[in-house]
């Protein structure tokens, strides 16, 4: 738990709740952080014990704690982008999240987008920006049309993300953006109903969870409206049986061209009354209130069924 972006607090969240779930007749847990500056186990008693990098290795009390599977919570650098899991994989240590290259494509908005549309998924359009490029509002709005969002291109909980409505908005969003990324990617305005799509590998077979739908009480789903209440998350969708068939089959699809593992969750936009993709989180929030919980326990899996499932999946694999 933990990283290195402004997503770490919600990672702490997401790790503590597998922390407290996970089965104690079966497993032996700890807490590992994963920060900027040190990597350290965090005790019950809140002591912390540095984690040896070259090996991914323990001290407690004299005796070297060796790990037999790591539950990855880090939402954001390094464990959603492929840095932590290309590490695991050269000390050999399973994992519970997709592999690395998977994790490097997803994190991608732009890339990502650009390996599904042979597969007919449908997305907005968008037009991209590096850092140091010209910001031409004029042609961009020529393109995507106005309201449109500007994001970071990779960052995820909706840091660096601006709904602009005016051309004059477009370049103060743009540096919002890169802020959190050297890279941008702008989007045109969908409207329509907002859902999210978990799925996961669950005792051996990918399986999609029931549909939530996203209604935000702000402009759009902004990180008030993930983290501090600011929305509406209701599961199942408010949505027709074909819509949901529907939006669970591209999803399911998307997890297996790519060859996912572990969780997903995929978010899409019905604008003219078809699913648009928006985005796949590979580490998505796991506390209480996110949503793939939600969902999961809707579909009646509790909490201690689905993290034990992942590290089984991640063990055996």
């Amino acid at each position: 738990m933990g990283g290195y972006s402004s997503e770490y607090r919600i990672s702490i969240n997401s790790g503590n709740v597998v922390y407290k779930n996970l089965d104690r007749t079966v497993y032996e847990p700890y807490r590992v952080h994963i920060m900027q500056k040190e990597w350290f186990v965090v005790a019950d008693d809140d002591t912390p014990y540095p984690i040896n990098k070259s090996n991914f290795t323990v001290k407690i009390g004299g005796k070297v704690i060796v790990f037999d599977c790591v539950f990855n919570t880090i939402h954001g650098t390094p464990g959603e982008n492929g840095l932590l899991q290309a590490y695991l994989n050269l000390v050999g240590i399973p994992q519970t999240s997709c592999g690395f290259y998977q994790a490097a494509l997803t994190f991608n908005k732009r890339d990502l987008i650009s390996v599904l549309k042979p597969y007919g998924i449908k997305t907005a359009v968008n037009y991209f920006l590096d850092k140091g490029d010209e910001v031409n509002a004029d042609e961009i709005v020529k393109k995507v049309g106005l309201p449109c969002f500007v994001k970071a291109n990779k960052a995820g909980s909706s840091f660096g993300i601006s709904k602009v409505k005016t051309l004059e908005e477009i370049e103060p969003a743009v540096k919002v953006s890169f802020k959190e990324d050297d890279e941008v990617i702008i989007e045109s305005f969908l409207d329509g109903i907002e859902v999210s799509v978990g799925v996961i590998t669950y005792k051996g077979k990918i399986l999609a969870l029931p549909v939530t739908e996203i209604v935000s009480e702000n402009e759009f789903f902004d990180y008030e409206a993930k983290y501090l209440g600011k929305s509406q998350e209701i599961t199942p969708a408010r949505i027709s049986k074909e819509q949901t068939k529907k939006v669970q089959e591209i999803s399911k699809m998307i997890y297996s061209k790519l060859k996912m593992k572990g969780f997903t969750r995929s978010e899409f936009i019905f604008h003219n009354n078809e699913p648009h993709f928006i985005e796949i989180n590979t580490t998505p929030g796991l506390s209480e209130a996110s949503i793939l919980p939600q969902q999961a326990i809707k579909a009646g899996i509790s909490l201690k069924d689905l993290f034990g499932s992942a590290i089984e999946t991640a063990v055996s694999s």
